[in-house]
């Protein structure tokens, strides 16, 4: 109890905080009841979905400096599961049968692996997932004698409020942690691991519980996001545009906060969807030239990396912050 005043009430800001979530949630969920638009929940969806995915993943690489590239195995395992029992199960039971079934792989994937350091975890969790997609292949081959599976559908706001509950529940878990002696281990190992081994912190058990628990949201997202699809198959479930799109997104929004991952996930969504609704054709230095619509998209999103390194979010809390020391100088040197 005393951690989660701590997360949400002890301060001015924490309470600016929860009085936002608070009139946001409210907002989303009166969104498919006002609205006339049968697209707008799905649109949400989606920006939820990214926002997600890469909250998790800032949570977890963000802080310890493990780059993981297993996102879109956690995503695909959510998928087939849904695939598989969806048509015996409702949907909010499937989505927690895929958020378990995600942890728990990411227990075992975490045991194996996060005794490596460096690039050979990146590597490892990169081949997680190729070797995910051809083992589905080979199963369903030999097995099944299928290729892919149909997913039973679900109704936009349905998909929209099993998002939505899944967001809430992620955010507000991934606050509390962040102000949580477990949150201040993984910053620990984030900055010196030796350091923090050192000090007492049980490095190697705080790194697998952290990326199991990352890993549980993603795989029920996975879950939901596959009745959209209507058919899945290994292609589609373990691609890997999931598992880099959460480290975009969150170095676009910046991930020095919970916030910034938010920000970027919506930001990208909204620039993707708008590309591949444009028309590819652009008049550049007089001349009719068509260029792809994710070729501008890859563009933008380098110009941004570039000029702003702390991502959109960070550097709006720079420059707050800057305002707020600027100001506080003139005041002192007034009195």
């Amino acid at each position: 109890m005393r951690l989660i005043k701590d997360a949400f009430w002890n301060t001015t800001a924490a309470k600016v905080q929860i009085c936002a979530i608070i009139v946001a949630g409210i907002a989303m969920v009166l969104v498919p009841g006002l609205s006339s638009d049968i697209y707008i929940p799905l649109y949400l969806s989606w920006i939820m979905a990214y926002s997600i995915l890469s909250v998790s993943w800032s949570f977890f690489s963000g802080k310890t400096g493990y780059i993981s590239l297993a996102t879109a195995s956690f995503y695909g395992i959510g998928m087939y599961l849904q695939a598989i029992l969806g048509r015996q199960f409702p949907l909010w039971t499937t989505m927690l049968f895929a958020a378990a079934l995600a942890f728990a792989v990411g227990i075992v994937i975490g045991v194996v692996t996060l005794r490596l350091r460096g690039i050979y975890f990146t590597i490892f969790t990169f081949g997680l997932t190729l070797f995910l997609n051809r083992f589905m292949h080979w199963y369903e081959g030999m097995f099944t004698r299928t290729k892919g599976r149909m997913v039973k559908p679900y109704d936009n706001e349905i998909v929209f409020y099993a998002l939505l509950a899944t967001f809430a529940i992620t955010i507000i878990a991934i606050i509390i942690l962040n102000k949580s002696k477990f949150g201040l281990s993984l910053k620990c190992i984030g900055q010196n691991e030796d350091s923090a081994q050192h000090v007492g912190v049980r490095t190697t058990l705080t790194k697998v519980l952290a990326f199991a628990i990352t890993a549980a949201p993603v795989g029920a997202v996975g879950a939901v996001m596959s009745t959209k699809s209507g058919y899945i198959d290994p292609n589609i479930t373990f691609a890997l545009t999931y598992s880099f799109f959460p480290v975009l997104m969150a170095i676009f929004g910046g991930m020095t906060s919970t916030y910034g991952p938010i920000v970027g996930a919506t930001v990208f969504f909204v620039l993707q969807d708008y590309l591949l609704r444009a028309k590819d054709d652009f008049i550049i230095f007089g001349r009719h030239v068509v260029i792809g619509d994710m070729m501008v998209f890859g563009a933008i999103m380098v110009i941004v990396i570039l000029a702003l390194p702390k991502g959109l979010f960070g550097t709006i809390e720079s420059a707050i912050a800057k305002k707020h020391k600027r100001s506080g100088g003139e005041v002192a040197r007034d009195a």
